[in-house]
């Protein structure tokens, strides 16, 4: 849908279809949900053109799990979205340690798309291990 109201952008990772050779395309709120994951999972730096885009969650990954920990992180998040996704409504950030031994943290995002007033929900695994896998 090259025309949505939402937005539509570049799969991630870039992927390519095979009979046209056209690249593969998300739209809407799928459009939305990729564009929060990529956000979360940016560094501050990586992107020449926006240095400032990104979240630097990474730098967390050995920091003791306490209240001011979750606090911090919650804010990190509000303001990336803040700053780089127009399209929604920070309505809340929750992060969940209850599997904090098994090595991940689960941030749980609750948000509306703007336009379309829909309330939405997105949950983002944080490692707590260097080098864990998604």
């Amino acid at each position: 849908m090259a025309n949505s109201f939402l937005g539509t952008g570049w799969s991630f990772p870039p992927s390519f279809i095979a009979a046209s050779g056209a690249v593969a395309m998300t739209s809407d709120e799928a459009d939305i949900q990729l564009s929060l994951q990529i956000l979360l999972s940016t560094r501050k730096g990586e992107r020449v053109m926006e240095p400032d885009y990104g979240c630097n969650l990474d730098e967390m990954v050995f920091e003791p799990i306490t209240t001011t920990f979750k606090t911090y992180i919650a804010d990190m998040i509000r303001t990336a979205i803040l700053y780089y996704e127009a399209r929604i409504d920070l309505k809340s950030v929750v992060v969940d340690d209850s599997n904090q031994l098994g090595g991940v943290i689960l941030v749980i995002l609750d948000y509306v798309v703007r336009t379309t007033n829909s309330r939405y929900n997105y949950v983002y695994p944080y490692y707590l291990n260097e080098g864990a896998s998604q």
